[in-house]
């Protein structure tokens, strides 16, 4: 049986402390959300080739992820913003970067309440090499990025087309937002962004989704060149390494 340190138990403890208190945010906007009307923009989602039908544990916060407001994303970056407050329970050596013979911009992703139940917000440890960049895609749920170390950019878009052409969208960038210690970021289900690692430095962000990522089978990336929408997860997306805070 391992023994667990005592200062793993304590990183434990304020992880877990953490992410009860998003809980109650969630609870709490709850019932005014609901009330809110959803915004009459192009879906991603709508235009993209068929999705697998939702998996239970899709299914059991779909609501809650739609229903959430950016005023709810506030409070809730704001109480991640609490957590990086303390970096000692998150050093390198404990979370660290990728070999660099794993070649420019790999990435790590910690998990780090791997044992959650379903509807569960999944707190990660992402630390990723320079170098590193994405198609710009959204999430199919909602999205906090706050940081320990190290600099990653964010271009965030819009979508210009219509969504009447299957398969296709076109993007505007809207902003630009340089998340490192004491920039986040936060992002709506349908929101679109890429990341792009900056810096000579490999990142340590905290990334919190209302869903795990591995389980969001209709997230969309689009290529800026073609305009053809992906499935992100599935041309994407690597395995992650999960490490129990």
């Amino acid at each position: 049986m391992t023994i667990e340190s005592e200062s793993s138990a304590d990183r434990r403890h304020h992880v877990e402390a953490a992410l009860a208190d998003i809980v109650e945010l969630l609870k709490a906007g709850q019932t005014l959300s609901a009330a809110a009307s959803p915004a009459t923009v192009p879906s991603l989602r709508a235009n993209a080739a068929p999705a697998a039908t939702a998996t239970p544990a899709e299914a059991s916060s779909s609501n809650a992820a739609a229903a959430i407001t950016r005023e709810q994303l506030a409070a809730i970056t704001a109480r991640l913003e609490q957590l990086a407050e303390r970096p000692d329970f998150f050093l390198a050596a404990d979370f660290p970067a990728p070999p660099a013979d794993q070649g420019t911009g790999a990435s790590t992703r910690y998990r780090l309440n791997p044992d959650a139940p379903a509807g569960t917000p999944a707190l990660y440890l992402n630390s990723i090499n320079p170098g590193k960049t994405t198609l710009p895609h959204n999430h199919t749920t909602w999205a906090v990025i706050v940081a320990l170390s190290g600099q990653e950019l964010n271009r965030v878009y819009r979508r210009s087309d219509d969504g009447s052409q299957p398969g296709r969208a076109t993007l505007e960038l809207v902003r630009e937002v340089v998340v490192q210690p004491g920039q986040s970021v936060s992002f709506l289900p349908d929101d679109i962004h890429s990341i792009h690692v900056t810096g000579d430095t490999p990142t340590l962000h905290f990334h919190l989704y209302g869903q795990p990522l591995e389980i969001l089978s209709g997230r969309i990336g689009i290529d800026l060149a073609s305009g053809q929408i992906l499935n992100y997860n599935a041309t994407q997306m690597k395995p992650g390494q999960e490490v129990r805070a």
